[in-house]
């Protein structure tokens, strides 16, 4: 088993910022994909970013330029810097984590944390 534990979220004015962090622990490998998704009010959950354990990204066209998501593997911790944003950034942000590489492996999710953006 592998526990999430995500921090940062919080209340911020458009156009600002906020960290999120998200600490991994239990079974982990050392090949991981690590990422955050969100889900708004009547929406589906989304990818907003994920970064496998050698340091591929990919983002979510709506947050390119304005997120960087980063890992400290040694730490087993991924963060989402996000910047310039926006009210349809408001969401509840889940960090995920898949084991190995693919779709076949065990995929793991945080509690989530709340971002809202006032504007």
């Amino acid at each position: 088993q592998v526990q999430l534990v995500e921090s940062g979220g919080g209340l911020v004015q458009a156009g600002g910022s906020l960290r999120l962090s998200c600490a991994a622990s239990g079974s982990i490998f050392s090949i991981n994909t690590m990422g955050w998704y969100r889900q708004a009010p009547g929406k589906q959950r989304e990818l907003v970013a994920r970064i496998i354990s050698g340091g591929m990204t990919n983002y979510a066209d709506s947050v390119k330029g304005r997120f960087t998501i980063s890992r400290d593997n040694a730490k087993n911790t991924v963060y989402l810097q996000m910047n310039s944003l926006t009210s349809e950034d408001t969401a509840v942000y889940y960090c995920n984590l898949r084991n190995g590489l693919g779709a076949s492996g065990s995929m793991y999710w945080g509690q989530g944390t709340q971002v809202t953006v006032s504007s």
